[in-house]
């Protein structure tokens, strides 16, 4: 918005003024003319200034954009969070649409697409540092955590479970500390853009059947710095970085354009060979979508594909995808559909997925 008034909170002058006297705050906003436009960044830092928004909002008809990086301090404050005067939007890494001719997969895979490491070159300085003030600003200056020494070595082992099932039990004895606390842990990575949970399909199952959610990190660069991962991708780690960047890329296209309506994993009780990653939900349609990091599509790629259209309890499933790294376009005799990653982006781009 370069016609915005703009309000910057890591600036430590306005910050401390409006802090220790919040009326100038809206002595500034008073000064602004009427229907004019007002950027506020790390609105985390003074939640109170969503009330002073709202009146702006009300008596001079201003239009605020307020950016920050935590909702959980906006929420253990008690906030207003202005329910039907402001429309919320998640900012995510940036996507192969956007970036045109410079989207490179490996990279990517390597270094992430946040913006500000993309556009420093990814390197591994950068990336050090995005983790270090993620945990200097983010985490010890919001105190969002009283054992920093705790949370920095649940952040490596949270980075393993990556594309995984959560085992909270299991991360707590790696990171040597409780699983309540690693409970509280994995709501500040979500609550702090760093990740997101996704639920598994249940269907009618009973309580006891039930399964964890993935984790998915939202970046696989910053999956791989938490890790001290900085070179090339590995063998071993490919398969789950790729899953989680379309994992990634679906949460975007879901936020941005409303591809989808909801989604899970599906894993069949008592099969546990059986899974499919990502079940995409509108209306009463889903589409089921498994994800293989290989350049040749092998039979056994589609067996959880093929065993989700044989699930009684399953709503109709219009199709089923593999989305692989090879360059042909496959249709298998029970109806799966094999897509080359340039396909199946051009589809979640042009809202195709669904027939």
């Amino acid at each position: 918005m370069p016609d915005a008034t703009t309000f910057d909170l890591l600036d430590q002058g306005l910050y401390q003024s409006w802090l220790t006297d919040p009326a100038l705050a809206g002595a500034r906003f008073a000064a602004i003319a009427s229907g004019s436009r007002v950027v506020i960044d790390e609105i985390q830092r003074l939640p109170w200034l969503l009330n002073e928004a709202h009146r702006f909002i009300e008596s001079r008809s201003l239009v605020f954009a307020m950016s920050g990086s935590s909702a959980r301090r906006l929420r253990k404050a008690g906030t207003n969070l202005l329910a039907g005067r402001a429309v919320r939007r998640s900012m995510h890494p940036l996507v192969p649409e956007e970036l045109g001719s410079a989207f490179d997969l490996e990279r990517v895979l390597t270094h992430g697409s946040i913006a500000l490491v993309w556009s420093r070159g990814g390197t591994r300085e950068v990336l050090e540092s995005y983790v270090q003030t993620y945990l200097r600003e983010e985490i010890q200056a919001e105190a969002l955590v009283r054992n920093l020494p705790g949370f920095a070595r649940f952040l490596p082992v949270a980075a393993l479970f990556h594309a995984q099932v959560l085992n909270a039990a299991a991360l707590a004895r790696d990171a040597g500390v409780s699983r309540t606390t690693v409970v509280g842990y994995l709501d500040i990575l979500v609550d702090t853009l760093l990740a997101f949970r996704l639920p598994a399909w249940e269907g009618h199952l009973r309580v006891k059947e039930r399964r964890h959610p993935k984790l998915y990190w939202i970046d696989p660069g910053i999956a791989r710095a938490a890790r001290r991962r900085f070179g090339p991708v590995a063998d071993e780690e490919r398969g789950a970085l790729f899953e989680g960047w379309i994992a990634a890329l679906l949460d975007t296209y879901r936020a941005y354009r409303n591809a989808f309506d909801d989604w899970n994993y599906w894993a069949p009780t008592g099969s546990p060979s059986l899974e499919v990653d990502f079940l995409l939900w509108r209306d009463d349609e889903s589409v089921a979508i498994e994800v293989k990091a290989g350049k040749r599509y092998r039979g056994e790629h589609g067996k959880g594909l093929t065993a989700i259209g044989n699930d009684a309890r399953m709503r109709r499933c219009v199709r089923k995808l593999v989305v692989y790294l090879g360059d042909h376009r496959l249709r298998t005799d029970d109806g799966i559909e094999v897509l080359p990653l340039r396909d199946f982006l051009d589809e979640l781009e042009h809202d195709r997925l669904f027939p």
